[in-house]
């Protein structure tokens, strides 16, 4: 029996997040292998846009605040239009904060919970509805940090420690309704949040800290968005078609291999 090719052929794609960064990646990924890919984002998706438009594929942005689950229902409805139903869902959506417990304070605790969290929670929450029987593919982004302790990031790991038990619990409960549900737990990747960190917090030492980072992992760099992508896309793929309840590590060996 021969595999399945890694195409997304007429597939319909809802990717969270997909201003920038790893869901821009995914998006344009997605597009190109011929997916009709919707970004919800709370930001404008014109470069991604642009870039999916420049690899001939099909796409469209829909402003959606993820924290507001009327928000993501009404998306979820749009796309249904535009289209139809989503075969595939990723969640890409997120924010960070760098802090112990004590360097927390609830306003960030929140802020973190509600993207990182609830949001997750109402786009599973419309991704499962559509694709109930019918069948799909969801991915989460999750991080090394739901693994495994890494200092100052009390609130993020809290957050990606409850998108890995998600999907668990999705994956769990759908199984049997032609769901599958995996998540990705990514180490640092080189996305315009890293170079306005590095900015915030380093000004003047911006390279020397980046190099920095970059050896933490033991590869001795940090992972490109289009990595993440091609990733995702055996995950959300047919070829996956046996692949449901996993977590995997695209962390250039920094959980596995971490002296």
């Amino acid at each position: 029996m021969p595999t399945p090719e890694r195409t997304l052929a007429n597939k319909v794609a809802v990717v969270t997040g997909g201003a920038s960064g790893i869901g821009q990646a995914i998006a344009v990924l997605f597009a190109e292998r011929g997916a009709h890919v919707a970004v919800l984002d709370v930001s404008a998706s014109e470069e991604t846009m642009a870039r999916i438009s420049a690899a001939h594929g099909t796409g469209m942005h829909h402003t959606c605040d993820v924290t507001n689950q009327a928000e993501v229902d009404a998306a979820f409805a749009v796309v249904a239009t535009r289209w139809r139903q989503p075969d595939i869902l990723v969640n890409s959506a997120g924010v960070a904060h760098v802090g112990t417990v004590e360097q927390t304070s609830e306003e960030d605790f929140d802020r973190v919970y509600a993207v990182n969290v609830k949001g997750v929670y109402n786009c599973l929450r419309a991704g499962v509805a559509a694709m109930k029987d019918r069948g799909g593919a969801i991915l989460n982004m999750a991080s090394v940090a739901s693994t495994i302790g890494i200092p100052d990031r009390f609130a993020y790991s809290m957050s990606k420690g409850a998108v890995l038990t998600m999907t668990y619990s999705v994956a769990r409960d759908y199984v049997h309704h032609k769901i599958r549900c995996n998540c990705i737990a990514p180490g640092r990747v080189h996305t315009p949040f890293v170079d306005g960190f590095l900015a915030k917090n380093y000004p003047g030492r911006e390279a020397e800290m980046f190099e920095q980072l970059s050896r933490t992992q033991p590869i001795g760099r940090m992972g490109q968005p289009p990595e993440i992508a091609e990733l995702a896309l055996f995950l959300c793929s047919d070829a996956a078609g046996f692949v449901t309840g996993s977590n995997y590590a695209i962390d250039g060996g920094f959980a596995s291999l971490k002296m």
